[in-house]
């Protein structure tokens, strides 16, 4: 099946993202992990702790900037995954929830990353 304009653009948006990460440091883990109904587009380590990284990709910024778009239905997604991806892999440590938000304009592109961006709700 052929893919869509916004796939191929998500495809790469977290193509960006990872090469991102790995010049911070970080160490991927996992690229699309999937179970069941639920994905996490980069399951990565900073230092000792876990990073569960939702990227969003957009070719404009007129409607929000792309991070703006992991609403609280997502989170409670992303939250859902990666118990399950603990559980799964027996991890015991910390996890945090970044976003990568890219904005991707012609050659031009904006990458927009922030480190915590939410919490687990109820903690």
């Amino acid at each position: 099946m052929a893919q869509t304009e916004n796939q191929k653009k998500g495809k790469w948006g977290e193509e960006a993202a990872m090469r991102y990460l790995r010049a911070k440091g970080f160490v991927i883990r996992e690229l699309n992990w999937k179970f069941l109904h639920l994905e996490i587009d980069i399951v990565a380590m900073d230092g000792n702790e876990l990073v569960i990284v939702e990227v969003k990709t957009r070719g404009t910024n007129a409607f929000g900037e792309p991070e703006m778009f992991v609403n609280k239905t997502k989170q409670a997604k992303l939250i859902r995954a990666a118990n399950l991806y603990l559980e799964q892999k027996k991890l015991n440590c910390e996890v945090r929830f970044d976003v990568v938000g890219i904005t991707k304009r012609n050659n031009e592109s904006i990458l927009n990353h922030i480190p915590g961006a939410f919490q687990p709700f109820g903690g």
